[in-house]
């Protein structure tokens, strides 16, 4: 093939399929992977695909801000599943940190405590879903709200969180790269996370299938910071890392 029947196959194999990789595309035109990424470089260039970590797709990767009411009805039946799975993870007597965000509001909702659970979160909205547990204590982090995420942002928060120490931290991501790590639509909010996962034990990631090969404004750590991922559906090049990684990982 020369270039533009390359360019063609490519463009009709996203179309088909939504994803590419530069090895499968190897193989199936028996060309150098040099040349494949030149190929998809083009085609980046001229506005028609999308380049991802080995390979390219036809979605926008980037993940731009929502309101949080926009994103509560994005994968809706998703979020419900991940969450469910997550709640396994919560013992009696636990201490939690939960994060912002829909997914983990959607987990909020499933958690039914085990004799007594301690709570910290900056999510209004995950507080708003808590409070009808007589058995769980919640320390609602303290700040200026930021509104499309119905969370608590800023110094004051990192602050509170210095002098706390918890089991595992529940955190949703609005992109998940292999070479980025996890990211969120707000530099502000990634450096709360952050703080966040220094005083979790444990780092418990819930993304939905949308969010893998995405990327956004702020990244709140590279992957190898993480220690479980529940997800709906992992891409098998992402299984593969996370066994290499020593990450667990759960699909359900």
């Amino acid at each position: 093939m020369n270039n533009v029947e390359r360019h063609q196959y490519i463009i009709k194999q996203i179309d088909n399929f939504g994803h590419v990789s530069v090895i499968e595309l190897c193989e199936q035109l028996k060309v150098s992977s040099v040349t494949i990424r030149k190929d998809l470089q083009f085609l980046e260039d001229a506005g028609i695909v999308y380049r991802t970590h080995g390979g390219a797709t036809n979605v926008n990767p980037y993940q731009k801000d929502r309101s949080i009411n926009e994103k509560a009805n994005l994968h809706a039946e998703a979020k419900k599943r991940i969450a469910v799975e997550a709640a396994k993870m919560v013992e009696a007597n636990d201490s939690i940190i939960i994060a912002s965000g829909t997914t983990t509001q959607f987990f909020a909702k499933e958690i039914v405590p085990k004799e007594h659970l301690t709570v910290i979160t900056s999510a209004i909205n995950v507080t708003m879903e808590l409070l009808k547990h007589d058995n769980i204590d919640i320390i609602q982090l303290g700040g200026p709200v930021r509104k499309t995420s119905s969370s608590i942002l800023g110094p004051y928060a990192e602050s509170q969180l210095e002098d706390l120490f918890c089991s595992k931290l529940f955190i949703g991501v609005d992109g998940l790269d292999a070479s980025f790590g996890i990211m969120t639509t707000n530099a502000q909010e990634a450096l709360l996370n952050r703080k966040m996962m220094e005083s979790a034990h444990k780092v418990i990631v819930l993304a939905d299938f949308s969010k893998f090969d995405r990327k956004s404004l702020g990244k709140i750590a590279d992957l190898s910071r993480v220690d479980v991922i529940i997800s709906d559906n992992i891409p098998l090049k992402y299984q593969q890392l996370f066994d290499k990684m020593g990450i667990e990982f759960r699909i359900c």
